[in-house]
């Protein structure tokens, strides 16, 4: 069991045993190792200037290269990892070679002026490494998704996509893979690929990689705090500035990372991410893909976990209404025990869930039974990238013989919990599915919630937007209003 986090930074093995568990990356970056092109815009993964690319080994050595916010990952959440900043660009380019010390990444967004005040340049340059190296299309269809985690203050994302545009197409140069082997290779002789039991000034970190291990240590630490992706838990401590005295990061648990298709039913384990999670859910719901995509930056994707998104009981998280509407099942562990509950029976009341203490979400199993076509997604918020959500409505909704035959509706942000919208659902079942019968069953929203106003709307706009998206939701059942995957910004303001 290693007591020192042991990772690669820059293509030199980096091993740390004298700073707090809960200092992010970005500040060991800049405070310990003087890395200060990594900058700290926002603390909560919202702006990007802080990107990385962190590398994951895999079964044939090389790592999977993915951008990463540094502000909000925990240092010891390195372990067993590579850690490039924009310093360690550059470094394998030959020598003698005209602008040898730029990599061609940095050269591309040179030689097409992409950048001002240069503040959020080194981000925008490590967003599109990650995607450069893992041989991403960089096309126009693709690089708005790509850089929506990056903010320029300047306002100069002409040229920066022109930059990025500009590698569609050309691949990492032999001697990236081969110095991506190479650390890869010196990462494993240097780290022990075990569990983690790190302390530094009375507080301590765990990072097991079994699912025994886990639950015995939960069950023995039931008041630790579990992380997985830290996109919600790290803004606790750059935010709220709370001392975190006990932390369990399940993020190295294999099986917590597996997803599985097994007989009429997907199995979503808690520690996958979103981006893991995108192909498999995308694939079959193409509206709750769309609704994923918008899930923050993809640096807050590649870290966010579709477990953690469920067990923090948020009642505006994204995942919840859409799972709830596909009638998913939590399974939960505590000790050698599992238990399985209805995800809509998980959520008690604000901030309150049906978990024990030292019991954690191990997965979420949702049945295959939905078509593609039967569940809508529809996000409200003021911006389409970015942003949290004013309301979110899900509908499941099989109609067979002109009559509403299955009905499964939820919504985010209308209640102190992700929440079912079931006198709504009374009111449609077994009824023709015309306007008439819509147009009935819209008081129902009133009795199925009584929606609060905050900073992101009103009470009355909340109750009013519900209503109009059943009416969507009827509409586009019945002739499609446009391919929300092409100009789906539209539904940002539905």
């Amino acid at each position: 069991m290693a007591r020192a986090i042991t990772f690669l930074l820059n293509g030199a093995v980096e091993t740390v045993s004298d700073v707090p568990p809960t200092v992010t990356l970005l500040q060991y970056l800049r405070r310990n190792k003087g890395l200060t092109g990594t900058k700290e815009g926002c603390a909560e993964g919202d702006c990007g200037a802080c990107t990385v690319v962190l590398g994951d080994p895999e079964e044939d050595g090389a790592p999977r290269n993915r951008a990463a916010n540094a502000c909000i990952l925990f240092l010891p959440m390195m372990h067993g990892r590579c850690v490039t900043t924009v310093e360690g660009l550059g470094r394998n380019e030959a020598p003698g070679q005209h602008g040898a010390a730029l990599d061609p990444v940095q050269r591309a967004f040179v030689e097409h002026h992409a950048s001002q005040c240069g503040f959020c340049t080194p981000g925008f340059v490590m967003s599109a490494y990650a995607a450069w190296l893992e041989q991403e299309p960089l096309d126009k269809r693709s690089v708005d998704d790509l850089l929506a985690g990056n903010l320029c203050r300047c306002t100069g994302y002409g040229p920066i996509i022109d930059a990025t545009l500009a590698l569609n197409g050309t691949a990492p140069p032999d001697r990236e893979r081969a110095a991506a082997m190479e650390s890869a290779r010196q990462l494993q002789e240097a780290a022990d690929a075990g569990s983690l039991a790190y302390e530094y000034g009375g507080q301590r970190w765990f990072g097991p990689t079994g699912l025994d291990e886990l639950a015995d240590l939960y069950q023995s630490h039931p008041g630790a705090t579990i992380v997985a992706g830290a996109t919600d838990v790290g803004l606790w401590v750059t935010k709220q500035h709370r001392r975190l005295d006990t932390v369990i990061d399940i993020g190295r648990v294999r099986a917590l990372n597996e997803l599985t298709v097994t007989g009429e039913t997907l199995r979503i384990g808690t520690g996958v991410t979103c981006t893991d999670a995108f192909d498999a859910i995308a694939g079959r719901w193409p509206d709750f893909g769309e609704l994923l995509r918008r899930f923050g930056g993809r640096q807050v994707r590649n870290a966010a976990t579709i477990g953690g998104n469920i067990a923090n009981g948020s009642p505006i998280g994204d995942s919840p209404p859409a799972l709830i509407a596909l009638d998913a099942t939590l399974v939960l562990r505590k000790g050698k025990a599992s238990r399985r509950l209805p995800l809509d029976a998980y959520f008690l009341d604000y901030g309150k869930q049906d978990r024990e203490p030292g019991e954690f979400v191990e997965a979420v199993e949702i049945p295959l039974d939905t078509g593609a076509e039967e569940l809508k997604c529809y996000k409200i918020s003021k911006r389409f990238d970015q942003d949290i959500s004013a309301v979110c409505g899900c509908f499941n909704l099989r109609i067979k013989d002109g009559a509403v035959a299955r009905v499964r509706i939820a919504f985010g942000g209308m209640a102190a919990t992700p929440k079912r919208a079931s006198t709504v659902e009374a009111a449609l079942l077994g009824k023709p599915w015309t306007e008439e019968t819509v147009a009935a069953a819209l008081p129902a929203f009133a009795d199925d919630f009584a929606p609060i106003t905050d900073m992101r709307a009103s009470a009355g706009y909340r109750l009013l937007a519900a209503q109009n998206l059943l009416r969507r939701c009827f509409h586009e059942s019945r002739r499609p209003l446009h391919d929300t995957r092409l100009v789906g910004r539209e539904a940002a303001f539905a």
